[in-house]
């Protein structure tokens, strides 16, 4: 509970190619689950927090459906690293690399983000 008192007031920002550009509040992202967010050229990224307020963002669009959903898929970790599965075909998202665990030759964006 002292946590989330803590944590109210703390943006959290991704870093753009021309700096960091802030997507929402820290209260938005759920632990275990993602968030959709709009960037100013019109990409869709998918925002996660994982238990440990460790915070992830990857491109939301699916890269083997075209679809804006990576945000709606389940997380867990393979190796010790977390990733996100899609909900329609179930590919798996490194959310640190963006690298698709089941496909070598995929790999979506993924971009630092911080609380600040």
């Amino acid at each position: 509970m002292t946590l989330a008192l803590e944590t109210t007031d703390l943006k959290v920002q991704l870093q753009l190619d021309d700096g960091w550009f802030h997507v929402c509040d820290l209260s938005t992202l759920l632990p275990g689950r993602g968030v959709a967010a709009l960037l100013p050229d019109g990409r869709q990224v998918a925002l996660f927090r994982d238990r440990s307020g460790r915070l992830y963002g990857i491109d939301n669009r699916d890269p083997f459906t075209g679809a804006a959903v990576l945000s709606r898929g389940l997380t867990g970790t393979h190796q010790g690293r977390p990733f996100v599965a899609s909900p329609l075909l179930k590919q798996r998202f490194d959310l640190v690399s963006g690298q698709c665990l089941d496909d070598e030759r995929v790999r979506v964006a993924a971009y630092e983000v911080k609380a600040a």
